[in-house]
């Protein structure tokens, strides 16, 4: 798609719900611009129900491809045509190209989040809490498993092997030295929120990772700095996953 000279129209753009604050529209537009590439355009689509997915693919007759987020990742799966090995065996999609034989589903959350986690990890990170169930935390625990970390979901509606906030413990916490956030607590303009997890029981031990962008330290992150802890947030990997998603679009 490097051409601009006689180039077909090629629209991309990212559904999700409440999603002005995403940074997906202005990354490709701007690389769009930088690359020349003049025919190509992104936008937001924001659906307040999957059931409107349908209706939007008919409008918009010159989408090559689509991201996905919150709360979609896992809802838009029955929608589409084939699933990519991986992501059919993570169970969420956040990449969608448009084929000449339907609309194939991907997961480059999985590339970006091991990609950006990877560095941070000490010999001593060997067991971890998934904060969230959604489609966000199924791509980090398909990545923690590759990496030999052990993990448990915590979950506000706990299920099966899942533990509830009201488990966690001084024992719990200490025992599991890396914390990923795969809610969307903290995320602007409510960046006071923040999970509901004992804070006073972190230290230096642990690894604080925060999938969420904006602010650039999210009020999760900030007490685990507070406690000494390293900490990470979400912009690489949202960086790497965008990058995989364009290499997807173009093959």
């Amino acid at each position: 798609m490097a051409k601009t000279e006689e180039q077909e129209i090629a629209s991309f753009g990212l559904i999700g719900k409440n999603i002005s604050y995403s940074f997906s529209k202005a990354y490709f537009n701007n690389k769009f611009t930088s690359m020349n590439l003049v025919n190509c355009s992104y936008e937001n689509f924001d659906l307040s129900k999957i059931e409107e997915f349908p209706a939007l693919i008919k409008k918009h007759n010159t989408l090559k491809g689509l991201n996905v987020t919150i709360p979609y990742k896992e809802a838009i799966i029955p929608y589409l045509d084939r699933l990519n090995k991986k992501a059919e065996r993570i169970g969420a999609v956040n990449t969608i190209k448009f084929t000449k034989d339907g609309l194939k589903g991907y997961n480059t959350d999985v590339y970006g989040f091991k990609k950006s986690f990877q560095p941070f990890i000490k010999k001593r990170h060997s067991k971890a809490l998934i904060l969230g169930t959604g489609g966000a935390s199924k791509a980090v625990a398909f990545v923690l498993k590759e990496l030999g970390i052990s993990f448990k979901y915590v979950s506000r509606n706990p299920k099966g092997d899942q533990i509830g906030y009201t488990e966690l413990n001084k024992k719990i916490i200490r025992s599991h030295n890396v914390i990923i956030n795969c809610t969307p607590l903290g995320t602007f303009p409510d960046i006071e929120a923040k999970p509901n997890i004992p804070y006073e029981f972190l230290t230096s031990n642990h690894l604080l990772f925060d999938l969420i962008y904006n602010p650039v330290k999210t009020a999760f992150l900030l007490s685990g700095e507070r406690k000494g802890a390293i900490i990470c947030n979400g912009a690489k990997m949202l960086e790497l996953q965008a990058e995989k998603a364009w290499r997807i679009w173009n093959s």
